[in-house]
């Protein structure tokens, strides 16, 4: 017989075992060299990250119904025919494609962003091809891509103007990078003087371009070009009107020579200017008068700094890593326009001077992430500031704070002093900062949370005061703070502060650290949680290790929390949480139980309906029945699942967990082809998924095998016995029906000898045989028991009729002596 004849049987005898086994089959999968990106959203885009696997081939595996795939930094190195469904955007950038297949693209009619041929593809408006090795573009190559705007050959190697010829041609091409390859000039006169193009922004950056000259009206549209990195440069641009719509930003390294030609310019980056003169340049800069936005970030400026004086007209100004030291007073106090100012990574040792006379600024961020050299903030230091909506002074060494620092920002909405070494913030939040939204103190600040600590700052939606330093929380330390809405925290295990005041709090984190000289926890130490009603993300973290002694969150404090969606403990229960944990969170979406011991999960733990993701990474989890004993089922929303860094056991306690991430499509299982077996010895190394569950099955499938043939013999033979012996079988039926009614009538016998019993005097015996007889015997068929004996006068009727119990009926007459 065929061997395919067997294929049915097969996949029966397959889905009879996986129901044997508990298996689901819409519950799980894993795909072997991408994840699926996770968002709340569960009908968001599903987007594909199979990027930097070393990927030779593209992945069979890949969902048709993936919108977002990103292949970047693989060996790719040809593309077929059908690798590919249908998708808005794909990335294949930074691989070794060397071959396309003809039609490969032809199914992706709704492709919009191509991050590398291209029939069919009408709707693209985005192309990446960088980090590739181009050096000739044929003219027809772009004729179908009638969408396109904007397209990236930056990092190839081509040489030409004429090579980008057709790019330019297409009717909607707005923005053209050609940044890092081997252009020696760029000339228009190599184009038709007739051409035209509508393009926007046009990248010439790193090419070590020789020469470039605009001399034909190509770019009536040109707005920004980038020319950075181009040493030598000769500029030939005879007539100022082309460029007469540069207004946005400049990438140059010699901008001296261009700047002449620039009427419009408002917006400038020069970035990493390491062969300039610094103060000819910034002189010239002074002298456009449209400037409004200018960014410096890595220059060298320690000698230029008084060059920044004539620039009043600024609104946004950044002088990132330029290696200040000091900013002279007097430097940008003529910038009363100003409205935001970033001096991040200088070596500033106190805010500068300048910065009190800067009546319009309303973002300040001197975040000296390296050095951290400001130490002290002064009461003046922002008092005329007074429409500073953003302060970042993280990464300093401020040490204290003074009440008055912020008293005139009452329109700050965002503060950040993190990263700094505050043991105290005094009372600088007691009052004031009534607008005040951000609050950043992490980071080694506080080391104690005193009493109405933030009573002042009514308008708090956001608290961080996570730190390592922090050793006592006193009691209504976040009293005042009636609409916080999310609190980092650290606590010891000891605290004394109640949470009762936080009402509208939806995001709590909270940071554990246990003391060398800690022995044992507190009994009621979460009991201050169970108002938190409103609460809708929960993270509890321990840092340091407690296998001695429990840090469980114990079940009741959950049932306060009925909007409860996510909740996440790090090395915070010693072993699985109760099945009734969260009986009272039907919204939680999101579960992690991380760096704990759940060997002994119940199964009973998981019916929580709206789940979508759970990771139990790291748990000491060998076996993966539990999965299954749960019926995931109950979890439809599931979509996510991490287990990765368990110890597991490649037998066959893990097999219907095997078949079911290798058969189905619902729940993904993060890099599930990537766990590896920790028992027994002989499997330590290899692949969980590699492990060969048909040995678990063979006993399984010899059963269903002898009752599959038992049934095929039993409809045969029924069907042969209804054909050929119906009539048979029908008549035997009577028979042996007719045989047993005989039997059973056989057995019981004649309960009765006589139907009716008449007594009666001697001397009414004639009329006896002379009436009743006829009757009773001739029409009637009864068989009569006659019985003529006097009733004597004074006895029972029951001493006269004793010995006829046998008889059916009695009927008795009774007469008077003279009838």
């Amino acid at each position: 017989m065929c061997e395919c004849e067997y294929l049915p049987v097969l996949v029966i005898l397959r889905y009879l075992v996986l129901l044997v086994l508990h298996v689901n089959p819409s519950l799980c999968y894993s795909l072997k060299n991408c994840s699926i990106d996770y968002f709340e959203n569960p009908s968001a885009d599903v987007s594909l990250d199979c990027s930097n696997r070393e990927l030779v081939t593209v992945p069979d595996d890949i969902p048709r119904d993936a919108a977002t795939i990103s292949l970047f930094y693989n060996q790719l190195q040809k593309i077929h025919r059908g690798d590919f469904g249908d998708m808005p955007k794909l990335s294949l950038g930074l691989n070794q494609i060397v071959h396309v297949a003809n039609g490969a693209f032809i199914h992706l009619v709704a492709l919009k962003t191509l991050s590398i041929l291209f029939q069919g593809l009408s709707s693209l408006i985005k192309l990446d091809l960088s980090d590739n090795l181009i050096e000739f573009i044929h003219p027809t190559t772009f004729q179908h891509l009638i969408s396109l705007e904007t397209v990236s050959l930056a990092s190839n190697r081509l040489q030409q103007v004429t090579d980008i010829q057709s790019i330019l041609q297409l009717a909607h091409i707005q923005n053209l990078s050609i940044a890092s390859n081997l252009f020696s000039s760029f000339q228009t006169k190599d184009l038709p003087s007739n051409m035209s193009s509508g393009l926007k922004f046009l990248d010439l950056s790193s090419n070590k371009l020789k020469r470039f000259s605009i001399t034909t009206p190509i770019f009536h549209d040109l707005y920004l070009i980038g020319l950075s990195h181009n040493d030598d440069l000769r500029w030939d641009i005879p007539d100022k009107m082309l460029l007469s719509n540069i207004t946005s930003r400049f990438k140059v390294q010699e901008f001296q020579k261009i700047s002449q030609n620039l009427n419009s310019l408002m917006d400038l980056r020069l970035n990493y200017m390491e062969k300039w003169n610094e103060k000819d340049l910034l002189s010239m800069v002074c002298q456009i008068p449209t400037l409004r936005i200018l960014d410096l970030f890595n220059n060298h400026l320690t000698n230029s700094t008084g060059e920044l004086l004539n620039w009043s007209q600024l609104t946004e100004l950044d002088l990132s890593n330029t290696n200040i030291i000091i900013l002279p007073k007097g430097s940008i106090d003529s910038m009363k326009q100003l409205k935001s100012l970033t001096l991040h990574t200088n070596m500033l040792t106190k805010v500068p001077d300048d910065i009190r006379s800067l009546i319009s600024l309303e973002v300040l961020s001197i975040p000296i992430m390296y050095h951290n050299l400001i130490s002290e903030v002064h009461c003046e230091d922002f008092v005329n500031t007074t429409q500073l909506s953003e302060l970042d002074l993280n990464s300093n060494r401020i040490t204290k704070l003074d009440g008055c620092v912020f008293e005139n920002l009452n329109d700050l909405k965002v503060l950040d002093l993190s990263h700094n070494k505050l043991f105290t913030v005094g009372e600088t939040f007691r009052s004031g900062l009534q607008k005040l939204e951000f609050l950043d103190l992490s980071k080694k600040i506080l080391s104690i949370v005193k009493k109405g600590q933030f009573q002042g700052l009514h308008s708090l939606k956001s608290l961080n005061v996570l730190s390592g330093q922090i050793w006592r929380v006193r009691e209504m330390a976040f009293w005042g703070l009636e609409n916080l809405e999310s609190l980092i925290l650290s606590l010891p295990l000891y605290y004394e502060t109640s949470f009762s005041e936080l009402q509208n709090l939806e995001n709590l984190t909270i940071s554990f650290k246990v003391l060398s000289s800690f022995r044992s926890p507190h009994p009621n130490r979460y009991k201050d949680f169970f108002y938190l009603s409103s609460l809708k993300r929960f993270t509890v973290i321990c840092e340091s290790d407690h296998t001695s002694f429990p840090l469980d969150v114990p079940s009741e404090m959950f049932q306060a929390m009925k909007h409860l969606e996510d909740f996440t403990a790090v090395n915070i229960y010693i072993s699985a949480p109760h099945v009734d944990t969260f009986q009272f969170n039907p919204q939680i979406k999101h579960l992690t139980i991380k760096n704990t011991d759940l060997s002994d999960l119940d199964p009973e733990l998981f019916p929580i309906p709206n789940l979508q993701v759970l990771d139990l990474s790291n748990s000491n989890l060998k076996s993966l029945d539990f999965l299954m004993q749960a019926n995931l089922s109950f979890l439809p929303a599931l979509t996510y699942l991490d287990l990765d860094n368990n110890p597991f056991t490649c037998d066959c306690t893990n097999a219907s967990f095997i078949e079911c991430v290798k058969s189905n499509k619902q729940t993904q299982v993060v890099n599930a082809h990537q766990y590896t077996c920790s028992f027994p010895v002989t499997e330590q190394g290899n692949m969980l998924l590699d492990f060969d569950i048909h040995a678990c099955w063979m006993d399984t499938i010899f059963l269903f095998f002898i009752s599959s043939m038992c049934v095929v013999l039993l409809t045969l033979l029924t069907s042969f016995i209804y054909h050929f012996l119906r009539w048979q079988l029908v008549y035997a039926f009577q028979l042996l029906q007719a045989f047993i009614y005989d039997s059973m009538k056989r057995k019981r016998g004649a309960p009765h000898h006589y139907d009716a019993f008449i007594s009666y005097n001697v001397r009414d015996e004639d009329w006896v045989y002379r009436e009743i007889l006829p009757v009773l015997e001739g029409e009637q068929g009864w068989r009569l028991c006659l019985h003529h004996r006097d009733f004597q006068p004074g006895k029972s009727a029951c001493f006269h009729l004793l010995f006829v119990c046998s008889l059916k009926s009695i009927l008795s007459f009774c007469y008077k002596n003279n009838r």
